[in-house]
């Protein structure tokens, strides 16, 4: 299926599309409080929501659609201008995460349903993170 929108109309779509202090950042924002973490850090590979330099820890909060989750599912119902675009997402999310572990990293990427449906679960993921790298 094709775009409906010109190439100028789906710019401008785009470009309403918040790519900072969106809700899920914001969820968990308010899980990383007592710990620390930078909100949008500056200097680390792949632009991670979160970061700690110190520890060498990266997050990345993963919107269910622009990042794929249930990708394989979905990708047949979706016109292919979508399709690729989260296809390339995929592919340098992956990349992304492979060199920060190559040089060292602990990546956490966390989707957005997880901190909709079970911070609890999220805070434990943090919790032994941070916990191993003391």
């Amino acid at each position: 299926m094709a775009d409906r929108l010109t190439k100028k109309q789906r710019s401008y779509v785009m470009s309403r599309i918040k790519g900072k202090n969106t809700e899920p950042e914001l969820l968990m924002k308010g899980l990383l409080k007592k710990y620390h973490f930078i909100h949008q850090p500056k200097g680390i590979l792949g632009n991670p929501d979160f970061g700690n330099k110190k520890k060498k820890i990266a997050i990345f909060v993963d919107g269910d659609f622009w990042h794929g989750w249930n990708f394989r599912a979905r990708k047949g119902k979706l016109p292919v201008y979508w399709a690729k675009k989260i296809a390339k997402n995929i592919a340098r999310d992956k990349k992304t995460t492979n060199l920060l572990r190559k040089n060292g990293w602990t990546v956490l990427r966390v989707w957005e349903w997880q901190l909709r449906n079970n911070k609890e679960a999220v805070e434990r993921d943090l919790r032994k993170i941070i916990n191993m790298k003391k």
